[in-house]
């Protein structure tokens, strides 16, 4: 696309952004439906072929689409690794990512390409899909990514990962799933919550990558936030959802009452990652911009690990830069997106040498 062009679309989405407000689910999911195709080729192009792929391993048994991940290796050592040769005999740090789409779409397919610039910076990549809302709730979608953490565990050396130095990541929805994940491995409390018994040890998880994540669910009851309530909703179990409130019904909004949002506003907290963070939370990594819907989320949450003095390493662009849209960085043109690969994949190496703690009693 021709910078031009870029402007253009840049125009008009500025242009729609005071339309965008409260947008419903079943909006979201149209939409999504309509760009995913043509993002599987746009996000795709040129494959990289310093990469190996192995796609499509059911990591559940069942044959599902949703429960599917790939594996991304590099076929040789990243090239600004220090000590190249002993890189080269050492088992690499995993890279495990989880795909966006509001929860409710999206796709791994249309990750390929940003996972294998992962891959060649020095770690095997490891790119997922789980179930969608609304017919699954959180639950099912933390299910799922902890049956792929399972997998990951007991597989990934034969494709040259460490699995005692885990890295997990998204972008939007999917960077909360990851970031809920390790809550969950981290606080039994969360754990419990959702019956789940984490998969690895939490000393396994050395860093969690999030871009653009939804990881604050507070920004869900501002006024004017691009997504509405039933979003939180549609997450929540069915039981809950009813205690919930009703949502739009034709079309229509139907406004909850003061006692019904409270309710929600308390059951979100368990979908929230940001209110589960403390001390014990391995480093992050954190790309945003002016121009993301969940910007506010994302500086909260690095507030908030600050707060608790985990190391952050954030990096934020200003609104006049224009590539900067909701998950630019799975674009891999843009220099902004370049940049991001830069700096993940020198955080990766990082924490990838953190030491590895004692498993769980």
């Amino acid at each position: 696309m021709t910078l031009a062009a870029r402007s253009g679309v840049f125009q008009s989405v500025r242009s729609a952004r005071p339309l965008l407000r409260h947008v419903p689910v079943w909006t979201w999911r149209v939409l999504m439906r309509a760009v995913s195709a043509r993002e599987q080729a746009r996000f795709n192009t040129d494959p990289i072929t310093a990469v190996a792929y192995v796609h499509d391993i059911d990591y559940v048994g069942d044959a599902l689409r949703a429960h599917r991940l790939d594996v991304l290796t590099p076929l040789q050592p990243a090239a600004d690794s220090p000590g190249t040769e002993a890189v080269a005999a050492e088992l690499l740090p995993v890279y495990v990512y989880f795909h966006g789409g509001g929860w409710t779409s999206g796709d791994k397919a249309a990750l390929t390409k940003y996972c294998a610039n992962q891959a060649v910076g020095g770690m095997v990549v490891v790119n997922v899909n789980y179930r969608h809302a609304p017919r699954f709730a959180m639950g099912h979608v933390l299910e799922d990514a902890n049956a792929a953490l399972a997998w990951v565990a007991a597989n990934i050396e034969g494709y040259g990962g460490n699995p005692k130095r885990l890295i997990l990541g998204g972008d939007s929805a999917g960077g909360q799933i990851a970031a809920l994940l390790t809550a969950a491995s981290l606080r039994s409390e969360l754990a419990a919550h959702y019956a789940l018994r984490p998969a690895v040890p939490a000393g396994h998880l050395k860093g969690l990558v999030q871009h653009c994540s939804a990881v604050d669910f507070s920004v869900f009851f501002n006024s004017g936030f691009v997504l509405s309530l039933n979003f939180v909703r549609m997450l929540l179990p069915p039981a809950s959802r009813a205690t919930a409130g009703p949502g739009a019904r034709n079309g229509r909004k139907r406004p909850s009452p003061p006692r019904t949002v409270a309710r929600l506003r308390s059951a979100a907290g368990f979908l929230s990652p940001i209110e589960w963070l403390d001390g014990t939370h391995p480093p992050v990594f954190l790309t945003t911009s002016e121009r993301d819907y969940f910007y506010r989320a994302n500086l909260n949450f690095i507030e908030r690990l600050q707060q608790h003095d985990v190391p952050v390493d954030a990096l934020i662009y200003p609104w006049d830069s224009l590539n900067t849209e909701h998950t630019w960085q799975q674009d891999y043109r843009y220099p902004e997106s370049q940049e991001v690969y830069r700096r993940l994949h020198a955080f990766v190496r990082g924490v990838a040498e953190r030491s590895t703690g004692p498993a769980p009693e």
